[in-house]
């Protein structure tokens, strides 16, 4: 039931990192086994006990599973936002992608309140919509007034959509209306044979600079380094649409301490790409998670210089590319990694901890936090410039009980740290299951986890 995947190093902070490591050949059960005889042997300075001597916060819900196959509607949870109804918190939403599956819905119980199907593909031969990744703009102006909006990436089709979220008692066909312009235009490619290669629109963060009032999207590349900033622009008739401003590209290859050059392991032709992405609206910063390298900082109008704030364990670990397994073997690790974050880097989030919470006020306190999904851990970063981003604490989501489990090579994450209603009076974290536990464990199986966020603060502040 492993899902494919690009290939990575094999365990490199584990002590058999020699070993070339085929995920195919693994089930769940036998891995997670591996891993803990490995950690009960290991030495007590190294990531695997790290990991394990996180603190434990544990799920109130989770979603329905969804399932990547043809009965399932091939849809894969990936990415999740928060939506506060300021009218009534209770009523608050949930907004994920299922890749080809579309978009999912949920209310504060995790119960599925909509689901918005993919474009179908163009044509016969070419690529279905595929919705990867999910933000929100808030108080975009419209001819019918201001709205909110659910922002995502179409991978499939190199484009971004958008939905008005509605939060009232009467929406009819659910809180979701699309109002995507017809005639946006692809982010990266330039015809429909080079959508169809699939280095397309791929991770997502929006952003409103509070400068100039305006709201824009910043996009990554599937496969690629690069990052562009749209500019959204609302037309007359309702619709949404966006125009590229500028593009940025991230390193490839990285000078090492000794002098080499040193580039994450891949398949042919691939580059360390972009997904996990969020913008500091309290300095204008994007945070951008490089899978295989680490987290950038960088001013989300992608001028400037980017900085490499937090490297993966695996950071400088030279890698061999093996076409028979389409894995990674590790070679010596020169220990030039961080100590953190295990690849891939994955879902960014802001936690807001100013005591006057009103959006519009954030002054930058709180926390970053990155899923680090090859130890299935979350990492806290301080927020504030001043202090250098530094490192605050992790905590790991860990089963509630036999019929609800915790997260696992968890993708997206969302954190929203605003009462909603009496479910979540604390805030709300809500991360992906990269391994759902559903009744049928030979399908694969994904979904979200809604978290306490009163548990979070109190688990990152220990």
């Amino acid at each position: 039931m492993t899902r494919p995947r690009r290939p990575r190093l094999a365990l490199t902070h584990l002590p058999f990192t020699h070993l070339p490591f085929t995920r195919p050949a693994f089930s769940r059960v036998a891995l997670v086994a591996a891993l803990a005889a490995v950690a009960a042997t290991a030495p007590l300075n190294s990531g695997a006990v790290a990991a394990t001597a996180l603190p434990a916060v544990v799920p109130h819900a989770e979603t329905p599973a969804l399932h990547d196959d043809d009965e399932g509607g091939n849809a894969d949870a990936d990415d999740p936002a928060i939506w506060r109804n300021p009218a009534d918190p209770d009523r608050s939403l949930v907004v994920a992608t299922a890749k080809q599956g579309g978009l999912r819905v949920y209310d504060l119980d995790a119960h599925e309140v909509q689901s918005v199907p993919a474009p179908p593909a163009p044509g016969p031969d070419d690529a279905p919509g595929r919705f990867n990744n999910v933000d929100l703009v808030h108080g975009l102006r419209l001819p019918s007034g201001r709205t909110d909006l659910a922002v995502t990436s179409d991978r499939g089709n190199d484009r971004l959509r958008f939905y008005r979220v509605d939060g009232g008692s009467d929406r009819t066909g659910g809180p979701l209306t699309d109002v995507t312009d017809p005639s946006a235009p692809p982010v990266f490619s330039s015809s429909q044979g080079e959508i169809n290669e699939q280095r397309t629109a791929y991770g997502l963060a929006t952003w409103t600079n509070a400068a100039n009032g305006k709201s824009y999207a910043l996009v990554s590349r599937r496969e690629r380094t690069r990052v562009a900033l749209l500019e959204l622009t609302p037309r007359s008739d309702g619709t949404v649409g966006y125009r590229k401003v500028r593009t940025l590209d991230l390193p490839s290859d990285f000078r090492l301490p000794n002098g080499t050059s040193w580039s994450p392991c891949g398949e042919p032709g691939e580059r360390p790409q972009v997904e996990g992405m969020v913008v500091d609206p309290a300095n204008g910063m994007l945070y951008a998670g490089q899978e295989d390298v680490g987290i950038w900082r960088m001013r989300a109008d992608l001028t400037g210089k980017p900085q490499l704030i937090e490297k993966v364990k695996e950071y400088g670990v030279p890698g061999t590319y093996d076409e028979s397994t389409e894995e990674c073997v590790a070679g010596d690790d020169p220990g030039y990694g961080g100590k953190r974050l295990t690849a891939d880097v994955e879902g960014l989030t802001l936690l807001n901890e100013d005591e006057d919470k009103d959006e519009d006020k954030d002054e930058g306190d709180g926390y970053l936090l990155a899923s680090s999904q090859g130890d299935n851990t979350f990492a806290a970063y301080d927020r504030e410039l001043s202090d250098h981003n530094e490192y605050e604490g992790g905590f790991r989501v860990t089963p509630a009980s036999p019929e609800l489990d915790g997260s696992e090579e968890c993708d997206g994450a969302a954190a929203l740290n605003e009462p909603l209603g009496s479910r979540y009076p604390h805030g709300l974290l809500v991360v992906q299951d990269g391994y759902d536990t559903p009744e049928d464990a030979e399908r694969p199986s994904t979904g979200f986890k809604f978290v306490d966020l009163g548990d979070v603060l109190h688990a990152v502040g220990d």
